[in-house]
């Protein structure tokens, strides 16, 4: 009798072992489904750049047989979800005072970053040509309409905008007739589907369809989009992560931005 009970002890102790092993297995493959060990970027992309960044993750996929997740959207939103932890390992902002924010509170690595574009911004109309306007023109027509905009509280080109406006000297007049996007995708939408007559949008926006009507905002109007890189905290071990950066300064990376309406 003492042998049987032996036996079965021992079996429940094997039993057991077992399970703990199957919930260790099991742990494993949910930190890799997570993406705490799972190869491959983690990007948050800022929405003016999504169709570069889209060719830029693809070239790189193709080079280095990895993947590379974006996530879009303003840039004040991803530098809100970075600071409150969300699992990206890289930061493509739209300029360069956020990510200096998330390396001074160590979210992000120090002497990571780096300007990877200069963006350019420009009047957007599907109804209105806009080519051979002169300024006297532009003016009466933007004291005259509603005008999309991203909002400049979370998009730097929203603050581009505005300080177009200052300087086409409409600021004013048009101050209760600014329509804010939540970015720059949004706003682009807002003037696509005709809700708003025209706005201000990203060159890059306008580059990828040569049939529309745009007038490119001279870069003196406004101070200079500098949208830089950072590589975050939780990329920090992350060999693709390093790889993705210093492919974004590669030549063939930076051929596809000017391709893209894009400074260098």
């Amino acid at each position: 009798m003492l042998d049987v009970i032996l036996a079965v002890k021992l079996r429940m102790v094997v039993l057991k072992i077992r399970y703990m092993r199957v919930q260790m297995i099991y742990l494993l493959l949910l930190l890799w489904s997570s993406g705490s060990y799972a190869l491959g970027v983690k990007v948050a992309v800022s929405s003016n750049f999504t169709a570069a960044a889209k060719e830029l993750a693809q070239l790189f996929e193709s080079q280095q047989d990895t993947k590379v997740s974006l996530s879009f959207g303003s840039t004040g939103k991803l530098y809100a979800q970075i600071s409150y932890g969300a699992p990206f390992d890289i930061f493509m902002s739209a300029d360069a005072d956020r990510p200096a924010k998330l390396v001074e509170t160590g979210n992000a690595i120090k002497g990571t970053q780096f300007t990877y574009a200069i963006g350019k911004i420009a009047l957007y109309s599907k109804t209105v040509p806009l080519v051979d306007l002169t300024v006297e023109q532009l003016q009466l027509l933007l004291r005259s309409s509603d005008v999309a905009m991203a909002n400049p509280k979370t998009a730097p080109y929203g603050v581009a905008a505005q300080q177009a406006l200052v300087k086409l000297e409409v600021s004013k007049p048009l101050k209760n007739k600014r329509v804010y996007g939540e970015n720059i995708a949004q706003t682009y939408q807002f003037i696509e589907t005709g809700n708003i007559k025209l706005g201000f949008v990203s060159l890059s926006q306008m580059i990828a369809n040569p049939d529309i009507s745009y007038w490119l905002v001279p870069q003196e109007y406004y101070q200079p989009l500098k949208q830089d890189a950072v590589l975050l905290e939780r990329g920090s071990e992350n060999p693709d992560a390093k790889q993705f950066l210093h492919f974004l300064r590669s030549p063939q990376a930076q051929a596809i931005i000017l391709r893209h309406g894009y400074g260098v």
